[in-house]
């Protein structure tokens, strides 16, 4: 039997009171994952109907929801329109309160045409060469897509546009923090996408495009300006909307915010569902594809009860006129789906914080509205809420992001701690049969347990994964730093292998902390 000495022990309460202190200061950084506030304004029988349909509260934050039952319309908002201090509540959702809707939007684009249509200013055929006068198109084919095509998903166009380096990079870096990743993306940056754009297999088939949607939105705006008709030179999409659609339906919440634009007053905030805050999308020149529109319950439902009595402008837009798959069909930016002889017609929309849901019933009249200011779906909300049986997953987070998740805590757990140890007789155990470290190798694994709790801190699926345990591994990790501060002043400055190879690793990890560490403290 191994019989501490008096040294060793004193080292092992060193490590273990640092590895104590180090996790619980964690504790108080640890992530807040989003959970359904327990506040209810407006209809106090729907919203308790709401919360009977929602399997799990966890991922959601703030939810305003409309139904429409025989003619009348009710509007309750439940849980928080913003993150508060600390991840708990904030000031609760009203029925009314704005919320981006996103894809939704492109209901009213596809409204937009038909009612345009209608008015006999473009034709179903109208194609873009047509629309854009004086538009490159590198590819002929490109030219010759129709209006009626991009509404319907239908022009084998891609999904995004196809951009520069610089804004892939933006997109990229959006996403991971949160920012609006296509932002910058006004209408002549699109306009320069579709001049290198190319016709895709899938032409003739529904493929979702929001590069589609946007041209169609773009098209519509030019068409109305060659118009020649008064006040109406120049006229932007988003004024086009409101002029000819939103004032005409009477939606006076509903409007766009683009390009730096703020939010309305008293709007929902936006975070994924493990609990980091988003910034709205505001890319006027995807302003057709459903980027920049807020609305609210309200307003929605007064909508869907246009488009129920056929009294909104272009409300055929909804007709369903070409084959989908899986049961469904589109109209102009609406679809159709069929569930056990049940047509529903609907669009739902996804942010980088806001989800939202559009449905309704024609046979019976019944519809609803579903928004949410997280990432985690409300389409399973809407469908329950019309009486369909759907195995719809809103949950945030699949098993990659938990695997992903548990992977890098255990890395950033247990990758300084092993390399601290190693190499220690005295220890016995696993470390003295780990080889001895030197001062680089524990300066990288440092960085490198830095990097892992970094990035499962900002990206962990937390809504399923426990946050106490990025507090744990964090605490593991700072203990595993004692214990390397510990033997500092025993250890060579460089071991073995090649000295340039061991040197230009260490650079490059040091040099992706650096980088993540910028990235956390300005975004």
């Amino acid at each position: 039997m191994t019989t501490l000495t008096t040294a060793t022990r004193t080292r092992v309460l060193i490590i273990t009171a640092v590895a104590v202190v180090g996790g619980l200061i964690a504790a108080l950084i640890a992530p807040w994952p989003a959970r359904l506030g327990d506040a209810d304004t407006g209809h106090a029988a729907l919203a308790a109907e709401v919360r009977t349909v929602i399997d799990d509260p966890g991922g959601y934050r703030g939810l305003a929801v409309a139904r429409i039952t025989d003619g009348q319309v009710r509007v309750a908002g439940l849980g928080d329109r913003s993150t508060g201090l600390a991840g708990g509540g904030g000031e609760p959702v009203q029925p009314d309160t704005p919320f981006e809707i996103g894809s939704v939007g492109k209901t009213l684009t596809g409204i937009l045409l038909a009612d345009q249509i209608a008015d006999g200013r473009v034709d179903a055929d109208t194609t873009l060469a047509e629309a854009l006068p004086g538009q490159r198109f590198g590819d002929p084919a490109v030219g010759e897509i129709t209006l009626a095509e991009l509404a319907s998903h239908r022009s084998g166009l891609p999904r995004l546009p196809t951009v520069g380096l610089t804004d892939t990079l933006t997109m990229s870096l959006g996403a991971l923090r949160g920012t609006d990743p296509y932002a910058g993306l006004d209408t002549d940056r699109i306009r320069e996408a579709l001049a290198d754009a190319r016709v895709g297999d899938g032409y003739g088939e529904v493929h979702y495009s929001n590069f589609g949607m946007a041209l169609l939105g773009i098209a519509l705006a030019e068409q109305t300006g060659q118009a020649g008709q008064t006040g109406q030179a120049g006229t932007s999409f988003p004024e086009l909307v409101q002029r000819e659609i939103l004032d005409p339906i009477g939606m006076t919440d509903t409007g766009y915010a683009l390009d730096g634009a703020a939010a309305p007053a008293g709007a929902a905030t936006g975070s994924t569902a493990s609990g980091r805050d988003t910034d709205p999308w505001q890319a006027s020149g995807l302003a057709g594809a459903g980027i920049g529109p807020w609305s609210t319950a309200p307003d929605l439902a007064t909508l869907v009860a246009a488009m129920l009595d056929g009294g909104a402008p272009g409300a055929d837009a909804a007709q369903p006129r070409f084959d989908a798959g899986e049961d469904s069909q589109i109209g102009y930016g609406w679809f159709t789906t069929s569930y056990d002889g049940r047509e529903i017609v609907w669009h739902n929309g996804a942010t980088g914080g806001f989800r939202s849901y559009v449905g309704y019933d024609p046979a019976t009249g019944d519809a609803v509205v579903v928004l949410g200011n997280t990432d985690k779906g409300v389409e399973p909300i809407g469908l329950s809420l019309l009486g369909v049986d759907t195995d719809a997953d809103s949950t945030g987070a699949g098993p990659l992001m938990i695997g992903i998740t548990v992977l890098l805590l255990l890395a950033g757990a247990v990758t300084l701690g092993l390399t601290a140890i190693g190499g220690n007789a005295s220890g016995g155990g696993v470390g003295k049969r780990l080889p001895t470290p030197d001062r680089l190798k524990l300066v990288t694994s440092a960085l490198t347990a830095l990097v892992y709790l970094l990035i499962v801190h900002t990206t962990g699926a937390w809504q399923d994964v426990w946050a106490g345990w990025w507090a744990l591994a964090a605490g593991l990790a700072v203990g595993g730093a004692a214990a390397g501060a510990l033997r500092w002043r025993r250890l060579p400055l460089l071991g073995s292998g090649r000295p340039w190879l061991r040197w230009t690793g260490a650079a490059l990890t040091g040099a992706v902390t650096a980088l993540l560490l910028v990235l956390v403290a300005l975004f």
